[in-house]
């Protein structure tokens, strides 16, 4: 068994889970987030637990019992807490303004960059170096975070550009001395 896919997801009071043929409907404080899961897998809801099985032994539904029991507790745990990812901005000049539809970014461009959150997602800058990506889904604020990285990603040598909160950045050495 996988000892991913063995474990119950708890339901937590206040969140309805729904499923419709191998439709996964999760509703919670925070919103309401549904997905497809592979019509091999199992699913069953009992006691306010969501287990996940798997028909057989297969290389291919061992390898889906882990992620589908994941990304249902992804969704659960979306609802319910939510999820957040910050960036930190790094360069003389470069920042960040909250606006009505997401970011206006300056980031040593001639124009400002502006950045329009999909919806369910909220982009704050408490600080002008700094990004807050919050939302209930999780592969949603993953892709948020990485587009807002690669509209300048940090470079080797004087680390400026906007990077993950703790991302270490590897540095390189500048041009070698004159005579």
């Amino acid at each position: 068994m996988s000892r991913i896919g063995k474990n119950p997801i708890a339901i937590p009071a206040g969140v309805t889970f729904a499923l419709d043929g191998n439709k996964v409907t999760v509703k919670g404080p925070r919103g309401e987030l549904s997905r497809t899961i592979p019509a091999d897998m199992i699913v069953t809801s009992e006691n306010g637990q969501v287990t996940v099985n798997r028909p057989s032994d297969e290389q291919k539904h061992k390898a889906l019992h882990g992620l589908s029991r994941t990304l249902i507790a992804n969704m659960v745990e979306g609802v319910t807490k939510g999820f957040q990812k910050q960036l930190d901005i790094v360069g003389v000049g470069y920042k960040a303004e909250t606006r009505p539809f997401g970011l206006q970014l300056a980031l040593g461009f001639s124009h400002p960059v502006e950045y329009k959150a999909p919806q369910g997602i909220k982009l704050t800058a408490p600080v002008p170096t700094q990004i807050i990506i919050e939302g209930a889904n999780k592969e949603i604020v993953g892709q948020v975070a990485a587009e807002l990285r690669g509209l300048r990603p940090p470079e080797p040598y004087k680390g400026k550009g906007i990077k993950y909160a703790g991302e270490q950045i590897r540095r390189k050495a500048g041009k070698a001395g004159g005579k």
